[in-house]
């Protein structure tokens, strides 16, 4: 008899000034979410990318390492002048930066969290998004390696006690990305020098592959980039960012889209159909399709196959995030940050819209590892008021709201998306909107509701009056000898046509004149 495996439950992370939480679900009995783990004071919280582990700053010195599942703590670090720390993907190691002197202290250590030793050690002079975690590991981290001076080292993941073994010289090199699942593959960032243009080499992890790269593509005018490994390793998106736009279109500079595959297949630029800034790109959880928010606002959403090929245009609206669900054919398009909180859940796979809601003053935004919620925050620092969790359904639907004073973070604890059954009894049974000739429909930035009234009779938004104005009306009466509406007439204009009466009053008693 086939015995039938429990699928795991959801988990959130709550983090508040006075340290995180753990919450059981979705789903919440009677609506509100259990505590599975009680109030712990930390600076820090993160979990491992499985995970299993959870790494936890107490203070500027002390990180406590807990068990994913039981959330027991299982191990404790005390490291003098503490700047930053991160757990390897699958939580076997932690590695630390400490505040450095000299170039003579080994400033950066990594951890083997069972047994709490140090496990290797070197000296790095700053902490940047580009160099850290200084150590990079693939998904299963079955390979190692990291960025140093003009080389990438490589190690053996199993006994770091043997230092690098072997290196890719690759002079002038600003950053790396490791391909996660499988680890096969490394891409180096090499920025323009004496005319030389910028490029973008991906070449084997495998020593005795490393003599050429494999794929490469070189552009002008870049000086940053973030790159984007799909889940099979066999594609890499690469948006290229200047901090100069020479058409003057944009303040903020000019960025363009590159997309490179392993084998050789595709080396150049994606074709965007709008101009203006790429604002946000994600892999599918599957790695065959992409999708782009790109464009001067509103912005352009479109759904690319693993040639590079548009496969669905989302249509435009003001948006500038997207994010695949974990089990695939949903998808949902955003606007955060300084955008109204738009969103759009798409079936991307029918072609139809599930629906649309709003979650503003959103800043951090994801979906559940199960792919039935996605979970909206709005946190500190970056919004001191209105911090709360927000999570809906997968099409759109409000399902659980709750307000904070105060919080700084919101996450769920990753789970593998294969140990999750299937939503696609769920979307087949949403009532969809089928993407039909009115391309109005594809843009989703008014909800499904409002799209159904009518033109005539949909109410169209306020216009924003100013506090000196929210009076016009009634003066404009006073003025022209209109008749205001009385609700609309303030304590102060009433006392004043109420003396301005009395005035013409006393004028006329004092002419022998009547008033009628």
């Amino acid at each position: 008899m086939t015995s039938i495996v429990q699928s795991p439950n959801l988990e959130i992370l709550a983090r508040e000034p006075e340290g995180f939480s753990i919450w059981k679900g979705p789903p919440f009995n009677n609506g509100q979410p259990a505590i599975k783990l009680e109030r712990v004071s930390c600076t820090v919280a993160r979990f491992s990318d499985n995970g299993s582990r959870l790494m936890v700053t107490k203070n500027n010195s002390v990180i406590s390492v807990y068990d994913g599942y039981s959330s027991n703590e299982i191990r404790s670090f005390e490291i003098p002048s503490l700047l930053g720390a991160a757990l390897s993907p699958c939580g076997t190691y932690l590695q630390t930066f400490q505040k450095s002197t000299n170039p003579q202290d080994k400033n950066v250590v990594l951890w083997e969290i069972h047994s709490g030793a140090s496990v290797y050690q070197h000296f790095q002079k700053n902490m940047t998004k580009a160099t850290w975690p200084s150590i990079q590991f693939s998904s299963d981290e079955s390979v190692a390696c990291r960025l140093a001076t003009n080389e990438i080292q490589f190690f053996d993941s199993k006994d770091f006690s043997k230092g690098f073994i072997y290196k890719l010289r690759l002079p002038g090199v600003a950053a790396i990305e490791l391909s996660k699942a499988p680890g096969s593959y490394i891409a180096a960032f090499l920025p323009e020098s004496k005319g030389i243009p910028a490029s973008i080499q991906i070449f084997s992890s495998n020593k005795d592959a490393q003599t050429q790269p494999i794929a490469r593509r070189s552009f002008f005018r870049c000086s940053t980039v973030t790159m984007h490994w799909n889940k099979l390793s066999s594609g890499l998106l690469v948006v290229a960012q200047s901090d100069v736009d020479k058409t003057n279109q944009s303040y903020y500079g000019e960025s363009k889209l590159n997309y490179l595959t392993t084998d050789g297949s595709h080396e150049g630029l994606v074709s965007l159909r709008k101009e203006g800034p790429v604002h946000d790109v994600q892999w599918s959880y599957s790695g065959l399709e992409f999708a782009v928010v790109y464009g001067f606002m509103p912005a352009k959403a479109t759904i690319f196959d693993k040639k590079g090929n548009p496969s669905l245009e989302l249509g435009q609206g003001p948006y500038n995030t997207v994010r695949f669900n974990p089990k695939g054919r949903v998808v949902c398009l955003a606007g955060f940050g300084n955008l109204p909180g738009d969103m759009a859940f798409w079936d991307y796979k029918e072609k139809k819209l599930l629906g649309t809601t709003k979650a503003e003053c959103s800043v951090t935004s994801e979906w559940s590892p199960d792919g039935r919620y996605f979970m909206t925050a709005t946190t500190a620092p970056r919004l001191q008021i209105d911090n709360g969790i927000k999570i809906f359904h997968h099409d759109g639907s409000l399902y659980f709201k709750k307000m904070f004073n105060k919080l700084y973070q919101a996450d769920w604890k990753p789970e593998t998306p294969e140990s999750f059954s299937d939503i696609d009894e769920l979307v087949t049974s949403v009532n969809t909107i089928k993407i039909g000739d009115n391309e109005k429909k594809a843009q989703g930035s008014k909800s499904t509701e409002t799209s159904k009234i009518p033109a005539s009779i949909a109410q169209k938004p306020a216009a924003y009056r100013p506090p000196h104005a929210k009076n016009a009306d009634s003066v404009k009466a006073e003025l022209f000898g209109g008749i205001a509406p009385a609700t609309e007439i303030s304590k102060n204009a009433l006392r004043n046509k109420k003396r301005r009466e009395k005035q013409k009053e006393k004028k006329a008693a004092e002419s022998g004149i009547r008033l009628f």
